[in-house]
């Protein structure tokens, strides 16, 4: 039975990369600290073949049996999050991430970095290939996240090219489904929670910056794809289909049937005005894209919040 460890793996993400490694017959060590994540998306993995370590990344990390593979999820990833949680947020990046990549040096296993389409900033090249650098804002609030996983990036390919290490890097775009917080501050869940309580769905700025919306189970299909690959250079995994973000509200209410309004305020610092992946190596490489596409997913986690709703 080969071994995987996921960091984060309590988080909305690391829940169900463990959900899915689980159902595919491997041993699955999570590892959390329970800042952003939560015991209730792992409490149904139970048995010999899963175990929850209660850890901090950015202390040194150790596990007793042999590993084939470390995802290395783990980070505040929401605005609201990092914002609140910003040296953490740049010690996971930094020690988190060497203490990941010591354990698969060690272990002589997989590494997948999880970065992000936030190191494109806001971007001057659309949509966002892996070849473009980026303008990314380094004082900025958003700063501590952006440059966490710049960093995390450079780190993965200095343990690769001088220790050997056998690594890979997935630059994730936007991503929803079931787990995600209510009120972590991201898009979908937010105007999600408004719809249902049939109260104004706040949009930024005039709601014509754009987004690319990619449902979780394939999200985390990419990911996989690319830890079972031979490829050690970033990897976009996201939906390439485009919209803004008042298209968005204007689709949550349409497939809630939902009462509400839409009401504007001002734009955050720094918010991006375009981002949509450039998927041409995933499916070169990987034989990957997305299949859910917005809609279909929206109905998705409306219906697995009835279930949790009726199972309380």
């Amino acid at each position: 039975m080969a071994t995987a460890v996921v960091t984060g793996g309590a988080g909305f993400l690391g829940s169900h990369l463990c959900d899915h490694l689980a159902s595919k017959g491997f041993r699955v060590v999570c590892v959390d600290n329970l800042e952003t994540g939560s015991l209730q998306n792992v409490e149904h993995l139970r048995g010999d073949s899963f175990t929850f370590l209660n850890h901090d990344v950015t202390e040194h990390l150790a596990v007793d049996e042999d590993v084939d593979v470390v995802f290395h999820l783990a980070s505040p990833a929401s605005p609201i999050d990092y914002l609140r949680l910003p040296l953490q947020t740049l010690k996971v990046g930094s020690y988190g991430t060497h203490n990941a990549l010591g354990l698969a040096k060690f272990k002589r296993a997989r590494f997948l970095l999880a970065s992000t389409s936030e190191v494109y900033g806001d971007p001057a090249i659309h949509p966002q290939p892996e070849t473009y650098w980026g303008n990314v804002n380094p004082i900025g609030p958003r700063g501590v996240y952006d440059e966490a996983k710049r960093y995390a990036e450079a780190l993965t390919m200095a343990y690769h090219r001088q220790q050997g290490v056998d690594t890979c890097i997935v630059r994730i775009f936007n991503t929803y489904g079931p787990r995600m917080r209510p009120n972590d501050g991201r898009a979908i869940p937010t105007f999600l929670r408004q719809a249902h309580a049939n109260e104004p769905l706040t949009v930024f700025g005039d709601g014509s910056q754009t987004r690319s919306f990619c449902y979780v189970d394939d999200l985390i299909r990419g990911l996989v794809l690319l830890a079972e690959s031979g490829e050690h250079l970033p990897v976009n995994i996201g939906n390439p289909q485009e919209l803004t973000l008042l298209e968005l509200a204007e689709t949550v209410i349409r497939v809630t049937g939902a009462k509400s309004e839409i009401v504007y305020e001002a734009l955050p610092v720094d918010d991006p005005q375009v981002r949509q992946p450039d998927i041409t190596r995933a499916r070169q490489l990987l034989g990957w894209e997305p299949q859910i596409g917005l809609e279909e997913g929206l109905r998705r986690v409306l219906q697995a919040t009835q279930r949790e709703s009726l199972s309380v």
